[in-house]
């Protein structure tokens, strides 16, 4: 794998996917919006959840007003690719939501859902920019009680390691503290 320089990025070149996980709380979405303001005075946030209810709502609006005038936002439940993020430094909030919406999509069919959800991301891939990917870690916590728990864990888990496995960087958030698995670049 070749090493090149985040100043690359910095000048508006080339393509690159950083992936960012962890737990809930961990600390995920504000180091990817400081890494997105490092790279662009001008970065674009996309947010991939359904609003399922007025807490989920209150929780969304407390998220955008923590993000100042200088991002451009845009709410999409899929088809994240097709969006116009070319040439864009962007943040990608969440894969758990955006598998969410695939999972209902697809009558909770596994199979189904981890196809389109690999088109999506390998579209990704293929735009120049960059683009930085969070998701949750649900797979470390407490075994889910139900069938339909256990089967989107288990989604979760491997859409986890295809981003991942696609990703330039990955980084693993810990009560605040960003810890690299991969990296290709030199900083």
């Amino acid at each position: 794998m070749a090493v090149v320089s985040l100043q690359t990025f910095q000048n508006g070149c080339g393509k690159m996917i950083s992936y960012v996980t962890g737990g809930a709380r961990s600390g995920k979405s504000r180091y990817a919006q400081e890494m997105a303001l490092k790279l662009s005075k001008t970065p674009v946030y996309v947010a991939t959840a359904h609003i399922w209810d007025k807490d989920f709502a209150e929780r969304v609006d407390r998220h955008k007003a923590e993000r100042g005038p200088e991002w451009t936002s845009i709410e999409c439940e899929q088809n994240i690719h097709l969006l116009p993020i070319e040439n864009q430094v962007v943040v990608i909030d969440c894969v758990t939501l955006w598998l969410t919406n695939l999972f209902m999509a697809t009558e909770q069919d596994i199979e189904k859902t981890l196809a389109v959800f690999k088109l999506e991301i390998d579209g990704i891939a293929a735009l120049d920019g960059k683009f930085i990917i969070i998701s949750n870690e649900i797979g470390m916590g407490v075994h889910a009680e139900t069938e339909l728990g256990r089967k989107f864990t288990d989604l979760q888990g491997w859409a986890n390691q295809y981003v991942a496995g696609k990703a330039d960087e990955a980084i693993f958030m810990v009560s605040g503290l960003p810890m690299t698995l991969k990296s290709r670049f030199k900083k």
